[in-house]
């Protein structure tokens, strides 16, 4: 193989990874979605090789479960994984800023792009634009990711809140948002690094975290009451009315 052929073949796997985790963003391939190499491959009019170096890239990324006999599936995040990845931002995060000079390092050239983003995201979110909160919000915690000082933390964080918005963006979009339902506090925690004010980044990010659990415990309430309802009456009739979910995150 030549080496210009090994970059096309690279490259395309990126792109087929990419537009197929922005399907999985924009809840086109929702959760439970089953597909195979040959179907993707079809789809895009390419080779199957990348399009399997694609889809095993974004199963290690954890957005999809593999199985050998049935090919690909979205995966289906549960209220106590979703839980379970804010405890763990909200850990790896406290553990950053505990000392800052070792672990984080704020350029000051770096923080006028952050704030763009940032007030992107408000806006987006006061706007209940999903499609555009999801990518300047994303956009703005990688970016801030770039101050960590240890690139494995920042690649972590990153899978994580793209696992949680894949969490999030079927429930959101079936349910509705406006802006008392997501957080928008990216500015505040923007500023607040800016100046080196850590107790008050503390603050901004225990604000954050503290509104994703809440989201996580309505989420758990509205489960055991729909499974308690199930258990005792048997599945809603047609003039029945289920109740909606109550979105509170910016993943």
């Amino acid at each position: 193989m030549s080496p210009s052929a090994g970059v096309t073949r690279n490259t395309l796997r990126q792109q087929i990874a990419d537009a197929l985790r922005d399907e999985v963003l924009a809840g086109r391939l929702p959760p439970g979605r089953e597909f195979t190499v040959k179907q993707i491959a079809e789809q895009y009019g390419v080779s199957a090789t990348p399009v399997r170096e694609a889809l095993f890239d974004l199963s290690a990324q954890g957005l999809l479960a593999s199985d050998q006999h049935r090919g690909f599936q979205v995966r289906e995040f549960t209220v106590a994984d979703y839980r379970a990845m804010a405890e763990a931002r909200a850990l790896v995060v406290e553990g950053l800023f505990r000392d800052p000079a070792e672990r984080v390092a704020v350029r000051p050239e770096g923080l006028a792009s952050i704030r763009r983003r940032a007030a992107e995201a408000v806006r987006a979110a006061k706007g209940g634009d999903l499609d555009v909160l999801i990518g300047y919000d994303l956009r703005f915690w990688r970016e801030l990711g770039q101050f960590v000082l240890n690139p494995y933390i920042a690649d972590f964080l990153t899978r994580l809140r793209v696992q949680a918005w894949v969490f999030a963006v079927h429930r959101l979009r079936r349910d509705g948002m406006d802006e008392n339902v997501l957080w928008f506090g990216h500015e505040e925690l923007v500023e607040a690094i800016a100046r080196g004010d850590r107790e008050q980044v503390h603050a901004e990010m225990r604000s954050y975290y503290g509104h994703a659990l809440a989201w996580a415990d309505r989420l758990e309430a509205r489960e055991a009451e729909g499974n308690a309802e199930g258990s005792t009456d048997g599945p809603p009739g047609p003039g029945s009315a289920i109740p909606p979910e109550s979105p509170g995150h910016c993943a």
